[in-house]
């Protein structure tokens, strides 16, 4: 079985669902012998299969690994390896159970909403419920690197870390404002907001940078930057750090080939005009943010990293906008409300320059 024939196979029962890239896909087949376009389709290829197979699974779980289109989906990773990308081949496999932890915690979330009739609820107070919900969740880092081989779109709702909280936040209240209540529903908005144009490829097309997140976020129409509030000033902090320090990162160390591209990406951030609010400025920006907004803390070291830590604004009804994050703090170390205002809680280093906010936006259902 050949190669382009898996591929037309896989166009036809895996991808009925999305035209778009099945066009895509079959334009791609015949410059089959560049190497970039076949990482191109097999990205294409695994992102969307994780999809049906994730939804499959957790309905059928026993009959995935015989169904007709991953029979197809392994046929055309084994002439992967055969024809010498064996690198392609391995970050294609399909989601396995590392893919969604905390399935207890996400169906008390859906309940509570049910009962509370959250859905119709601002999508801002939706994710401040959400939050509080998860208040006291352990906190815990590196909880994305499931492979040193390949990106796997995972949900680990029993143990976060600072970009994780406000994004399963974010995510889980996208979910419920469009009805929808499945894990593979979620699955779907996470890829859509944690991958550049919402795409999950290589360990690159993950939006390792906070900046490049909310401007790919706002292009895609989930959030809104808040680019205008008084006092705003230019926010000229470069990023770098993770092409020039590769070692870190599992997957650079393992794969150097993609280090120039992380570079190139790196390059991109640097180009764009992006503003933030200097930390001698922020109460004053504080009565005119709004529960569920995103939190992004701007630092000046190391150098090479523009945001140093993320959270989210929760007004409580005492009127004060507080910061809530998934805190790395020694005596916390969980998900945890602040006490006192954002201003106040933005203080722990002299590193610490000031934030940029990120409004949610209503999806479209």
């Amino acid at each position: 079985m050949s190669y382009a024939y898996c591929v037309s196979e896989i166009n036809a029962v895996v991808f009925r669902r999305n035209c778009c890239r099945a066009v895509v896909l079959s334009n791609d087949c015949p410059s089959l012998a560049n190497d970039a376009s076949v990482v191109r389709i097999a990205n294409i290829v695994r992102g969307q299969l994780e999809y049906e197979l994730q939804a499959t699974s957790f309905r059928q779980p026993k009959q995935v690994m015989h169904s007709r289109r991953n029979f197809l989906l392994q046929a055309a990773l084994s002439t992967l390896a055969i024809a010498g990308f064996p690198y392609v081949a391995a970050s294609a496999r399909p989601m396995d159970s590392l893919s969604f932890k905390g399935k207890d915690v996400f169906d008390r979330i859906l309940s509570k909403s049910r009962e509370g009739h959250w859905g119709s609820l601002s999508i801002g107070e939706l994710a401040g419920r959400i939050a509080r919900e998860l208040e006291g969740t352990p906190y815990e880092g590196l909880t994305l690197e499931l492979s040193p081989d390949r990106e796997i779109c995972s949900v680990n709702l029993t143990a976060l870390d600072c970009v994780t909280f406000f994004e399963d936040v974010l995510c889980l209240a996208r979910m419920v404002k469009k009805g929808e209540h499945s894990p593979a529903a979620l699955l779907k908005e996470i890829a859509l907001t944690r991958y550049r144009g919402g795409v999950v490829g290589d360990y690159t097309t993950r939006l390792h940078y906070t900046t490049d997140w909310f401007f790919d976020n706002e292009t895609k129409g989930t959030v809104k930057i808040l680019s205008d509030l008084p006092g705003a000033e230019p926010f000229t902090q470069k990023v770098g750090f993770m092409s020039a320090n590769p070692g870190s990162y599992k997957q650079l160390a393992a794969h150097p080939d993609l280090i120039p591209k992380m570079k190139r990406i790196e390059d991109d951030i640097n180009s764009r005009s992006l503003s933030f609010i200097p930390i001698n400025k922020l109460a004053a920006v504080e009565p005119l943010l709004k529960t569920g907004d995103i939190v992004a803390v701007c630092t000046s070291s190391p150098p090479g990293i523009d945001i140093v830590h993320t959270g989210l604004v929760y007004r409580e009804v005492d009127g004060v906008a507080h910061f809530m994050d998934a805190s790395s703090s020694k005596a916390k170390m969980k998900v945890t409300l602040e006490p006192g205002p954002v201003s106040g809680a933005l203080n722990w280093s002299k590193n610490l320059t000031g934030a940029m906010f990120a409004r949610p936006l209503e999806p479209k259902k």
